[in-house]
């Protein structure tokens, strides 16, 4: 495409207030630099004080992350407490609908044979599948609503609170319903239905503005050029995006692996005391909040651009047709110059540069759209895996145990790919873009999933009960061993492999959901993505019939062959966005907090008084940059 230049407006103050890589040398040479001509003529143009590479550079520099502050990972600990109570508590779900008492319990608790499931409601996996993929879609599909409100009204702060306040609710309403005269009662299922759901739109407001406002903190808006230990490197919005988020992928996994405890509790204790623990956890979001409320850059609500939106893709139809989608000009044709071109007297409310801000979010779109038939081969359809090793032989070990060990492999694995993996990438030279890393995650889980259907094939085979392993220890009478002779430690491989996966997958989407989307579209181009654990939900909910015996071999096998399919048409049709220009629809003047407001009218305040003299620093003038479209 050709380049064009775009005149970047730029804010008052000093960037150096917000930019953590302001400590960092230029390098010497570059003291002049979008004054004098370097490196055979280039010349450097600067952006609020940062030198801006080359074409060249961009080629031959490395690419590093920059530094983040604080508040970025203050809010990632938010996340980690918020999905540890949520985890905590989903990680029980399904025995605890599924399974009745065991035998002797009035708290769910396995306490006479070991090899017993907890359990306490005892509705089957029919049931169970339905409440708890109802729950997951009401938590993936109301962000729509929410991340809408949040752009439009509201701001993405205040629904965060909001969201907390409601699931604390929940969670003491949950416990209630897991007490012992409660579940004895025959009545638990009333006060717990009511917890689960509240507990999915509180969840619901929370979710699509969390990584968002953690990004919104991010003062890297443009590639810039530094020293770093006598090298010259581009300090890249992208990798420094990428970093953070993959903490803020680390400590939700964290939180997901108080999964282990809650399990055990379940088991050995009872499910009143599986609920309390993540409750009390989550009393640390309140205090926290409350410290990072003036210190955070909030995005204020604009007034969502989705109305914009709209009239651009009916004048691409108006202009191009139905015939035109998916092909060279569709949206050229939307854009104010080119109708101004061809005779249009109309105003528009918005420029070029916007139309190609909706190219890009109807991209990012279109790769989300990849990405339910991935969510179900990571863990399998609905309560199909809690069914296939319901039939394994545990020795004692919680049958749901294992699905923890999702959470503790990123755990592992994040670390790894943050500092030793990525950063030797970087070192040589290798660009491995976002559609890359995606499709080698696709391809993983793939691999990983194919482990469900052999195992599951084989506990048919070797279980007294055949094709009706699930249910086979619960009809059994009393000192009958029912189970498969299948260990269920191999349970363990296909959900390493899967959850290896998430790390290039689900990160990757969080970068492309915030950096594909207009400014005040950010909160509901986000809960599209969400939107997509919804309808892999709703496959879930609408396939929930036939996640039982004898049929779920085919349960496993069928999206792991969707998924290969996938994968395939996936690279083919995106692999050209790995050549793209990384873009944050922000800038400096978007790096604004309550502190600083309250620092300004105090500092006016003594300036009145006469106790004090303000210097006004001006604003910087704008700066002529040359952007690909």
């Amino acid at each position: 495409m050709a380049e064009t230049a775009t005149t970047i407006p730029t804010a008052a103050g000093t960037v150096g207030d917000v930019r953590p890589s302001a400590d960092l040398k230029h390098p010497p040479e570059y003291a002049n630099a979008g004054r004098d001509s370097l490196n055979g003529g280039d010349v450097h143009e600067e952006y609020h004080g940062l030198i801006l590479p080359t074409e060249e550079e961009k080629k031959t520099l490395r690419r590093v992350a920059g530094k983040m502050p604080a508040e970025c990972y203050y809010l990632c600990a938010v996340e980690f407490a918020e999905r540890a109570s949520y985890y905590g508590c989903f990680q029980v779900y399904k025995n605890f609908i599924r399974a009745p008492l065991p035998t002797g319990s009035t708290t769910g608790a396995a306490l006479v044979n070991k090899n017993e499931t907890a359990g306490a409601l005892g509705k089957g996996s029919v049931t169970a599948t339905a409440m708890t993929e109802a729950f997951k879609f009401l938590s993936y599909a109301l962000p729509i609503f929410f991340g809408w409100l949040a752009d439009t009204k509201y701001g993405r702060f205040r629904m965060i609170c909001q969201g907390v306040a409601i699931c604390g609710v929940a969670h003491i309403i949950m416990i209630i319903s897991a007490l012992p005269p409660v579940l004895t009662s025959g009545h638990a299922i009333g006060p717990f239905a009511l917890s689960l759901y509240m507990l999915s739109i509180g969840a619901a407001q929370f979710k699509p503005n969390i990584s968002p406002t953690v990004m919104d903190q991010s003062p890297h808006k443009v590639a810039h050029v530094i020293e770093q230990d006598g090298e010259r490197v581009i300090v890249d919005p992208e990798e420094s995006l990428n970093s953070v988020m993959l903490w803020f992928y680390l400590l939700i996994n964290v939180g997901a692996c108080f999964g282990i405890p809650t399990t055990y509790l379940a088991k050995l204790v009872g499910y009143w005391a599986a609920y309390t623990i993540p409750t009390i956890l989550y009393l640390m979001l309140p205090p926290l909040l409350w410290y990072l409320n003036p210190r955070l850059v909030k995005q204020p609500p604009g007034g969502s651009d989705l109305g914009n939106v709209l009239r651009v893709v009916g004048d691409c139809f108006a202009h191009g047709g139905l015939k035109s989608i998916g092909r060279k000009g569709f949206w050229e044709v939307a854009k104010p110059s080119v109708r101004a071109a061809a005779g249009s007297t109309k105003v528009y409310g918005y420029d070029d540069q916007f139309v190609e801000d909706v190219r890009r979010t109807f991209q990012a779109c279109g790769i989300f759209l990849f990405l339910p038939i991935y969510f179900i081969n990571d863990g399998a359809l609905g309560a199909a895996a809690n069914a296939l090793s319901a039939g394994m032989r545990t020795n004692g070990v919680p049958n749901d145990l294992l699905d923890n060990l999702n959470s503790v492999t990123i755990v592992i694995v994040v670390p790894l790919m943050n500092h030793v993996i990525y950063p030797l990438m970087r070192r040589k030279g290798i660009h491995w873009g976002p559609i890359s890393r995606m499709t080698f995650g696709f391809a993983l889980c793939t691999i990983g999933s194919m482990g469900f259907p052999l195992l599951q094939h084989y506990v048919y085979e070797t279980s007294p009960c055949g094709k009706y392993a699930t249910t086979c220890q619960e009809n059994a009478a009393e000192g009958e061993d029912a189970l498969s002779a299948v260990s269920y430690w191999f349970y363990a491989i296909p959900i390493v492999i899967t959850a290896a996966s998430e790390i290039f997958v689900n990160v990757t989407a969080y970068t492309i959901a915030y950096s594909r989307s207009p400014k005040n579209m950010k909160g509901l181009v986000t809960s599209v993505n969400l939107f997509m654990t919804a309808i892999s939900a709703a496959i879930g909910l609408a396939t929930s019939s036939a996640i039982q015996d004898p049929y779920l071999v085919w349960a496993f096998a069928g999206p792991t062959i969707a998924g290969a399919v996938l994968t395939v048409i996936f690279w083919f049709t995106f692999k050209h966005l790995n050549n793209e220009e990384f873009i944050i629809n922000t800038d400096f003047g978007d790096m604004v907090r309550d502190s600083d407001n309250s620092s300004d009218e105090e500092a006016n305040k003594r300036d009145v008084k006469g106790q004090d003299t303000i210097t006004q620093v001006p604003a910087p003038q704008p700066v002529t940059l040359n952007e690909k479209n």
